[in-house]
């Protein structure tokens, strides 16, 4: 979704899948088809009014997609929409991903079973507040530059090759053979106006879908945005979004000049139940009773409507999008949550004013029937986890940074260049100190850059925290004179928060994007290590060479003991707590399968990083300015027996060191 989007999205409209094809064939059925015509929807000869969600299936873990769908069917929905994000299914050229999250023909299937039509959004570009807006971050890297969302040839290259293998899939499992509806790109009339582009994705969709598929667009509902976005000569259908507050019809109306006669049925591709957060706000909410309200504007005169979102679900592991104001430094990261204030809640709740209303107005203008409410899904309070230091990040940099991957520049890489593709970048360099303090200058940082110093030699080797430099602020620091006598070691830790999604600064490379001045002077000769935390649950049984001070130097080990508990560390019970990026870790029992149960780890007290569970990465926290305080943890993510929970604290973790699992979520950290 995005405040206004179009064609990107190549939406595989009511799809109920080739299986159907096949049990009509066995039935002697009459064949199967979706069209438009007299400004109506028609499926299988009849009328058909669309009420439809999205349920996005890379927000869910696997284990629930079939719990979400039948609490959309118990809304009263009978289409289920979803994007397809590119990233998530090429994380590497050539590299491509159908299992688990990404096994979207297997979701294709259940939503076929549970006898509801689908409606896929294809991009290649998706909004979606999702990382890049669904693009590979790999394509930041092709030289020269390429143009995203345009008639550039490399590009279409690529969106070509992709569609080639993802189209395939998905051919069999479609209504009929020519009778989807594909959409294509999202929202493109706010974005371009480069129609040999909608063209081309218009003309690969057909190579590989047939000339028959009924193919359609969305934009925002106003002139500019359906003029640029549009391509009613191409027959395809014209789709339209607008928030909840305005009057439907006259967009409608609006609508029908952007289609062929008598192919405008009236639909509101995304009509929003909620919208998203930013880190730093309060959490967005909406009304009920106006959602509802809004709702049966449509419904009720046989108009059209996709609820966004029917079910938010998570942005599990870096996967957040971000948005811009008016430049590119105004950046505003999404939460981890992405529940929306959707109807069926992040974590499945149905049991909301939301759900009931939204029902209610579903029942009473479409005659759909009342199905039973889902029972609530149990949830457990694990209560509080005590956890311990593993390691500074700069104890273990070498043990989690890949050797052939550490790279050396005259000037700062780009996290993409790195092969870095999302979470942090260590960059090191050293520069000769004066007496007095320094100015630490870094023009272009995205996003996020802790700063740390250490003499190179000497008496100060452990590296000390100097402060932090935003994208959205300040881009200097003084550093502190530490009256070296060697050079100053350096040290700058990026964050990468979240690619942008939507709007003109898409293009959105991460890491040091400029010079690093120290009083004026740019420096040189760089260092960069990719923190992988691929592996953050082996920490505690890596042997740990500690840097400690001359006097004591020697080398610790950390093991985990027989139940893979921690041991401590005297080197760390001395220290006490430092502001320094590190790794924390914890353990919890459940004692059989049936004690598994959904839960919301909370990070009160804590600072800012990033938690796994079991190896799973469940996304970032930053309770120090909120306002999502808790972390969602699906209970297919646990086991019975012990469970370790890792954290990666960026600065300081709560003073008791403890976590608190707990069985509701918290949006009010930070207010």
């Amino acid at each position: 979704m995005g405040p206004s989007r179009s064609f990107q999205n190549l939406l595989l409209l009511l799809l109920p899948l080739a299986l159907a094809l096949c049990s009509a064939a066995a039935s002697g059925e009459a064949s199967r088809r979706f069209w438009v015509e007299n400004d109506t929807f028609w499926k299988d000869g009849a009328p058909f009014q669309i009420v439809g969600g999205d349920v996005h299936y890379f927000r869910i873990v696997p284990e629930y997609w079939k719990d979400r769908l039948l609490r959309a069917k118990a809304l009263g929905l009978n289409t289920i929409q979803t994007y397809v994000p590119w990233n998530l299914h090429e994380p590497k050229p050539l590299s491509w991903e159908f299992k688990g999250f990404t096994d979207i023909e297997s979701y294709l299937r259940l939503a076929h079973e549970l006898d509801m039509l689908v409606m896929l959004r294809v991009g290649p570009y998706i909004c979606g507040e999702w990382d890049l807006g669904g693009f590979p971050p790999w394509l930041l890297t092709i030289e020269p530059t390429i143009e995203l969302r345009s008639s550039d040839s490399t590009y279409l290259s690529l969106v070509d090759r992709w569609w080639g293998v993802l189209l395939p899939k998905i051919a069999p499992l479609l209504y009929s053979n020519g009778g989807p509806i594909i959409m294509i790109e999202n929202e493109f009339g706010s974005f371009g106006d480069d129609k040999n582009y909608l063209h081309y994705l218009v003309e690969v969709a057909r190579r590989y879908l047939g000339n028959d598929i009924m193919l359609y667009t969305t934009d925002g509902g106003a002139i500019g945005n359906l003029k640029n976005g549009t391509i009613l000569q191409d027959d395809v259908f014209a789709a339209v979004d607008f928030d909840t507050g305005s009057n439907p019809w006259p967009i409608f109306q609006l609508q029908k000049e952007y289609n062929l006669p008598g192919k405008s049925a009236p639909l509101s591709s995304e009509f929003y139940t909620g919208w998203l957060t930013h880190w730093g706000e309060r959490i967005a909410t909406t009304d009920a009773s106006s959602t509802a309200k809004a709702l049966k504007r449509i419904l009720c005169r046989n108009g059209s409507a996709v609820l966004y979102m029917a079910h938010g679900g998570t942005n599990f592991g870096f996967y957040n999008g971000a948005n811009t104001g008016q430049n590119e430094s105004d950046y505003k990261a999404d939460l981890t949550s992405y529940d929306y204030d959707a109807p069926i809640r992040e974590y499945g709740d149905v049991h909301n004013a939301k759900y009931k209303a939204l029902r209610r107005v579903i029942h009473e203008c479409t005659g759909i029937p009342l199905l039973q409410l889902p029972s609530k899904i149990e949830r457990a309070s694990y209560g509080l986890v005590e956890v311990q230091k593993v390691a500074s990040l700069f104890d273990v940099i070498h043990n989690i940074s890949d050797a052939l991957k550490v790279a050396f520049s005259e000037q700062p890489l780009s996290m993409e260049l790195m092969g870095q593709m999302f979470g942090f970048l260590l960059y090191t360099s050293e520069y000769q100190e004066k007496h007095s303090s320094s100015i630490l200058s870094i023009p272009k940082v995205h996003d996020r850059a802790q700063v740390f110093v250490s003499c190179s030699h000497g008496d100060v080797r452990k590296p000390r925290y100097v402060g932090i430099v935003e994208r959205w602020s300040s881009k200097t620091l003084q550093i502190p004179s530490l009256s070296c006598s060697s050079n100053v070691s350096l040290y700058i830790l990026v964050e990468n928060m979240g690619r942008v999604n939507y709007g003109p600064y898409i293009f959105d490379q991460k890491g040091i994007l400029s010079s690093v001045e120290i009083d004026g002077i740019i420096l040189r000769h760089w260092k960069m290590h990719p923190v992988s935390l691929n592996a953050v649950g082996n920490l505690s049984k890596l042997q740990l060479i500690m840097q400690m001070t001359d006097a004591e130097a020697s080398k610790v080990s950390i093991y985990g003991d027989s139940e893979n508990k921690l041991q401590d560390v005297s080197l760390y019970l001395n220290e006490g707590i430092s502001e320094e990026p590190a790794f924390y870790e914890g353990h919890f029992h459940i004692d059989s399968e049936s004690e598994k149960k959904d839960t919301f780890i909370s990070f009160r007290g804590w600072n800012k990083g990033v938690a796994f569970v079991n190896n799973f990465n469940i996304g970032r926290f930053w309770p120090a300015i909120g306002p999502q305080c808790a972390l969602y943890v699906p209970a297919p993510i646990l086991k019975p027996g012990d469970n370790v929970i890792v954290i990666f604290e960026l600065h300081s973790p709560n003073p008791e060191l403890t976590i608190k699992l707990v069985k509701d979520p918290d949006f009010t950290c930070g207010q």
